[in-house]
């Protein structure tokens, strides 16, 4: 028999009890909308955990500390444990055995300075980060206006996007978050007074005096242009959101300018109080080339005696938990699917015995008794692919309501890839062929006389 007129005879024979079929397949779109949508929600809580880690640094992002004795140093001994010995600042050499770490692919100094910056009436507070130009560049961070700080030796400052709400007025002591009216600061295009020796402004405005008993002179104020701003309002959080980002070696120079002779705050001195030649830095900011090795470069720099921190300690987590989110989720659709495949073999069976005398010609005449089997499959596969099409159709219209009622809280919490329609249509179709395999086995063993004389 050619395996046109099986499937001819497989169609016809589904649409002689059209109401029969019609209740199996409603069977299988329940289960596969139900999976679908069970699993889709799954997906969709993954997918925003992810998006939301990508949006506080990445999977691949190390953050290199020095927690154990403050001022910018780690107490390391000889074989590098970080329990006892001298003290071991980071400094140029040590970011540099950092990035020679294998798969380190940026290894950036972080140097943070507490400035206190002016424009018209509007005085804020904020620290700014100095990190080289390559790791600024690897950061991914979306540019509003201008363009994120140069690699040509001047200070330039980009802010984030709530930078702008760290300003206040002077005169009325009232912060963004006092009145919710943005303050009237132009970042980018009106001059940015910033003051780096905060501490000797803040003793010049009390009156204050030197260890020499003068009074101490208001500091110089430099006007720092603004390179560019990011993308994104006030209200909007991201990471670096808060931050105001310099290249570094730009903002050493300045400072050094700023503080000349004096200690940087913030800075190890001597036991004399005066200040060290080089710069010591508040962090290290690395970048591993794939996630797959963030916890074998964070080892290794444990090992140096550094404390670190990456998303991907939290993700490892969050993943396990997610999986068995999923499949929780999968369980449950899954039952009603199986379901679906009971009433498949119902239906199959109930047709064999409907139409037994029919089998027992087919087999009187020759017929191969595969083509019998092939028959019942392709009638349990077209219900089955049926069910799966019009459930996944239904999945998508349940994923967008759950999408529209639920966005105020959460976006995307029902998310349905390409993959997942691909596997739940061919995952329906098998079940329904599976479901129909007992009953097209019970066909091809019908005997052809006892068929025959069946009424």
């Amino acid at each position: 028999m050619r395996f046109l007129d099986l499937l001819r005879m497989s169609s016809s024979n589904l649409l002689r009890r059209k109401l029969r079929t019609v209740l199996t397949v409603l069977g299988v779109v329940i289960g596969t909308a139900s999976i679908v949508v069970m699993v889709s929600l799954g997906l969709g809580l993954r997918k925003t955990t992810m998006d939301q880690i990508e949006e506080s640094g990445g999977l691949t992002t190390i953050n290199v500390y020095n927690y154990n004795n403050g001022s910018y140093a780690v107490s390391v001994d000889s074989s590098g444990s970080g329990e006892t010995g001298q003290v071991e600042r980071i400094n140029d050499e040590i970011v540099e055995q950092m990035g020679n770490i294998p798969h380190v692919e940026v290894a950036s100094p972080v140097l943070d300075i507490y400035v206190k910056a002016k424009q018209g009436s509007y005085e804020g507070d904020f620290s700014i980060r100095g990190m080289s130009y390559e790791a600024l560049q690897s950061m991914n961070i979306e540019v509003g206006e201008g363009e994120l700080p140069p690699d040509d030796g001047t200070l330039q400052l980009f802010y984030g996007n709530q930078v702008i709400t760290q300003f206040y007025n002077a005169r009325t002591n009232q912060y963004y978050w006092d009145t919710m009216e943005v303050p009237d600061v132009d970042l980018m295009n009106d001059p940015v007074f910033v003051i780096f020796d905060t501490d000797a402004y803040y003793q010049s405005q009390n009156g204050g005096t030197d260890t020499n008993g003068q009074k101490v002179a208001p500091p110089k104020k430099y006007i720092v242009p603004t390179s560019g701003i990011m993308a994104g309002g006030v209200d909007e959080y991201r990471e670096n959101c808060y931050n105001v980002l310099a290249e570094i070696d730009a903002l050493k120079a300045q400072l050094k300018k700023a503080f000349k002779n004096k200690a940087i705050p913030g800075q190890p001195t001597t036991s004399s109080g005066k200040p060290y030649k080089e710069l010591y830095y508040t962090e290290v900011y690395i970048q591993v080339d794939s996630m797959d090795h963030v916890s074998e470069v964070q080892q290794t720099i444990r090992d140096m005696g550094y404390e670190t921190y990456s998303n991907a300690e939290w993700m490892e987590q969050t993943q396990n938990q997610m999986a068995t989110i999923q499949l929780v989720l999968g369980g449950i659709g899954a039952v009603s699917l199986f379901v679906a495949a009971i009433g498949i073999a119902n239906t199959m069976m109930m047709s064999i015995y409907e139409r037994t005398k029919e089998i027992g010609i087919i087999k009187v005449l020759g017929c191969d008794l595969g083509n019998i089997r092939t028959m019942f499959l392709m009638e349990a596969g077209f219900i089955g692919f049926f069910g799966g099409l019009i459930g996944l159709i239904l999945s998508f219209i349940i994923s967008a309501v759950i999408n529209l009622v639920a966005g105020e809280y959460y976006q995307g919490i029902s998310y349905i890839p390409a993959w997942l329609v691909l596997v739940s249509m061919i995952f329906a179709v098998l079940v329904g062929m599976v479901a129909g395999f007992f009953p097209a086995l019970r066909a091809m063993k019908l005997s052809p006389l006892a068929a025959i004389r069946n009424e």
